[in-house]
C-alpha cells in the first residue's frame, strides 16, 4: 500500500514529467506543421531523470549545467515554457532573446550548451568557485554516454577528485551516441571510469522516478555533508531521434524498451481520475503556451 503522502509527491512527479513529455511532442508537431525551423533533440523517454533529480536542487543557490538535449531539465529546474518555447520560436521573450535556439539557454543558475563535453568543465569550475565563496551549493551536470568518449570529461573528473569540489555528473546512459551504440563506443565499465579517480558513484537501472529521486537525495545529501563529487549513472533510454529525423534503430528495440516508459510506470501507481486531472491540467496549460508564443514577437536584429 503506498502512502497517501508518498501518493501525493508521485503525483507532483508525474505531473512534471507528464508536462516535459506534452511539451517536446508538442515541438515536434510545430516543426511537422512548419512553425520551427533549425533542430531540436527532445528529452523524451528520459524525464524521470530531469524530474527525480531536480526536485532536491535549490534554483536559487545551486546550479545546473546541461546540454544539446536540454529541454527536460530546463523545465524541471525553471517551470518556464514560454521562454523556451519562444526561444526556439525565435521569439523576443525568449530566454536568450530568441538568439540562443533550442541547445543554447542561461537564465539564472541554469545554463547549457550543445558542444558535446564542453559545458563538464565549466560545471567543474562553478563547483570550484562555488565551494571558494562557501555558498554551500551543488554544480550539477547532466552529460550522455556520448559524452564519455571526450577527454575533457576526465580531466574534469580527476580535478573534481583532487580538489574536492562539490559537483554531481548525471550521466543519462540512453545507449546511444548520436546513431552508434554504446557498446560500439565504450569500453569498460561507466561507473568504473569516475571510481577510478576516487569519486563515489552509484549506478541505477530503473525508470522509475520514485526510485531515481530516492538515489538523488542521497547521492546530494552525500556531497551536501562531504563537499566531495558524486558520479550517478542512469539507465534511460529515448524514445525520439537524436534529433528530429534522423533514427536508424531498430522500431522493435524502441517498442520493446516502451514497456519501461517512465510515464507508465508512474501512471500505473495513480488513481485513474487524478492522472486524468493532471493531463487535462498540463494539456491547457501547453496550448495557452502556444498560443502566446505564436503571437509573441520576433526577435530582431538590434537585440543581438
Amino acid at each position: 500500500m503506498v502512502s497517501p503522502l508518498a501518493m501525493t509527491a508521485l503525483s507532483t512527479l508525474y505531473e512534471r514529467m507528464f508536462f516535459i513529455r506534452r511539451f517536446e511532442e508538442s515541438l515536434l508537431d510545430l516543426f511537422a506543421q512548419g512553425k520551427l525551423v533549425g533542430t531540436t533533440h527532445t528529452y523524451i523517454g528520459q524525464e524521470a531523470d530531469a524530474v527525480g533529480i531536480i526536485d532536491h536542487l535549490e534554483p536559487e543557490r545551486d546550479v545546473v549545467f546541461s546540454n544539446h538535449r536540454c529541454h527536460g531539465h530546463y523545465l524541471a529546474f525553471t517551470d518556464d515554457d514560454f521562454g523556451l518555447l519562444c526561444e526556439v520560436m525565435g521569439k523576443a521573450p525568449g530566454v536568450c532573446g530568441g538568439k540562443g535556439g533550442s541547445q543554447h539557454l542561461c537564465k539564472g543558475n541554469f545554463y547549457s550548451n550543445g558542444v558535446l563535453g564542453s559545458i563538464v568543465p565549466v560545471a567543474t569550475g562553478i563547483a570550484l568557485a562555488e565551494k571558494t565563496k562557501g555558498t554551500g551549493a551543488i554544480s550539477t551536470v547532466f552529460l550522455g554516454d556520448g559524452t564519455l568518449g571526450e577527454g575533457v570529461t576526465y580531466e574534469s573528473l580527476n580535478i573534481a577528485s583532487l580538489w574536492k569540489l562539490p559537483v554531481l555528473f548525471v550521466v543519462e546512459n540512453n545507449h546511444y551516441a548520436q546513431s552508434t551504440p554504446v557498446e560500439l563506443e565504450l569500453a569498460g565499465s561507466i561507473p568504473a571510469r569516475a571510481a577510478a579517480f576516487g569519486v563515489e558513484t552509484a549506478e541505477l537501472a530503473t525508470t522509475d522516478v520514485e526510485e531515481i529521486h530516492d538515489a538523488a537525495g542521497r547521492a546530494l545529501a552525500t556531497i551536501r555533508e562531504s563537499g566531495e563529487p558524486f558520479f550517478l549513472v542512469l539507465d534511460t533510454y529515448r524514445y525520439s531521434p537524436h534529433s528530429k529525423g534522423d533514427d536508424n534503430r531498430d522500431p522493435a528495440e524502441i517498442e520493446a524498451r516502451r514497456e519501461r516508459d517512465p510515464l507508465t510506470v508512474a501512471a500505473a501507481r495513480l488513481e485513474e481520475d487524478e492522472r486524468r486531472r493532471i493531463e487535462e491540467t498540463c494539456e491547457r496549460r501547453i496550448a495557452e503556451t502556444i498560443a502566446a508564443a505564436e503571437d509573441a514577437p520576433a526577435a530582431t536584429p538590434e537585440a543581438a
